[in-house]
């Protein structure tokens, strides 16, 4: 496939899979940041959860997953009863909120890579990223330290989150999100962040090159949670996109855009060409559509996406045209 002859991925809403129903203190409300682990009869799902606000009004999410039937995405085979990690230690980076991001196959070992919350003084919050293991096929899992992989350096001093993870021959490759800067706005701070590389050799230890691989295409753009696959050498990724500020409505909230590659490196934005827009009506999503997760499921290609109130209506899934 030539550089002038981009292909167009056009999808079909296939409904609403799952939404929190309160059978969990835990899970009161939202199914954010879907990563699916592909099985041989089943899709497992990971989501990210949160009880019921505390007092003060924050609330720490944590991670569980539904198994889905893997010839019809909407069937429900089992709710997990309990989250897959529990908060981290006083003092560690995530003692304030754990959130799953992407979950792959390594030898015989199913790795989860996280993005952990600590809470802060003159902005809110910061963001590091985190390993947790599974030995037992991705039920239950175990931090592979107490501290993050990938955090604050010299020339990337904000905070770092949504890595997406693939290995492609010897090399792993991480897609993550960095902040650029912290936004005033309205009394409060807001984080700005975009798309960068990372590579390894081991999956833990990474080199950073900290370059934006994504065009922005709106005021102060917030990049998150990117995916990507490979079709016919191609590589294709999506992404979800909103405006930094001003971002909790219907019309700046979060969108799903794309963008492709030859090289792993160089990025060209069309997100024409493979978009995700919010429903119309009154749907569970369509004031907003976020956290892309695009798999190949037999002859399918799926996207696995959140919902209204950065997921707090739930989680489904689209299906490729054909």
């Amino acid at each position: 496939m030539s550089q002038h002859q981009p292909r167009t991925f056009q999808w079909q809403r296939a409904g609403r899979i799952f939404t929190p129903d309160g059978r969990y203190d835990w899970m009161q409300s939202h199914a954010q940041n879907p990563a699916v682990l592909v099985m041989e009869d089943r899709l497992r799902v990971y989501f990210n959860c949160r009880p019921k606000k505390a007092s003060d009004g924050s609330v720490r999410a944590r991670p569980t997953f539904v198994d889905l039937d893997r010839g019809d995405p909407r069937t429900i085979l089992a709710v997990h009863d309990r989250p897959i990690l529990d908060f981290g230690e006083p003092g560690t980076f995530d003692r304030f909120g754990v959130m799953a991001a992407t979950v792959l196959r390594h030898q015989d070992e199913v790795w989860l890579y996280y993005v952990g919350w600590e809470r802060c003084l003159g902005v809110p919050y910061n963001h590091s990223i985190g390993l947790a293991v599974s030995r037992d096929g991705g039920i239950t899992f175990e931090r592979f330290g107490k501290g993050p992989i990938i955090t604050r350096e010299l020339h990337e001093p904000f905070i770092q989150n949504s890595p997406f993870v693939m290995k492609l021959g010897d090399v792993f490759h991480m897609w993550y999100s960095t902040g650029t800067r912290w936004v005033a706005h309205a009394g409060a701070f807001e984080s700005i962040y975009v798309v960068v590389h990372a590579t390894s050799t081991d999956g833990i230890h990474w080199s950073r090159d900290g370059r934006p691989c994504i065009e922005t295409i709106v005021e102060d753009e917030v990049q998150t949670n990117p995916c990507m696959i490979t079709i016919e050498g191609r590589h294709h990724m999506w992404f979800c996109y909103r405006r930094g500020i001003d971002f909790r409505n219907a019309d700046h909230g979060y969108r799903i855009g794309y963008a492709w590659s030859d090289d792993l490196l160089t990025w060209h934005r069309d997100d024409s060409k493979g978009e995700l827009l919010p429903a119309s009506g009154s749907e569970w999503d369509s004031q907003m559509v976020c956290y892309p997760c695009v798999v190949l499921v037999d002859d399918s290609l799926l996207m696995f996406y959140s919902g209204n109130y950065f997921g707090r209506d739930g989680f489904g899934y689209a299906r490729l045209r054909r």
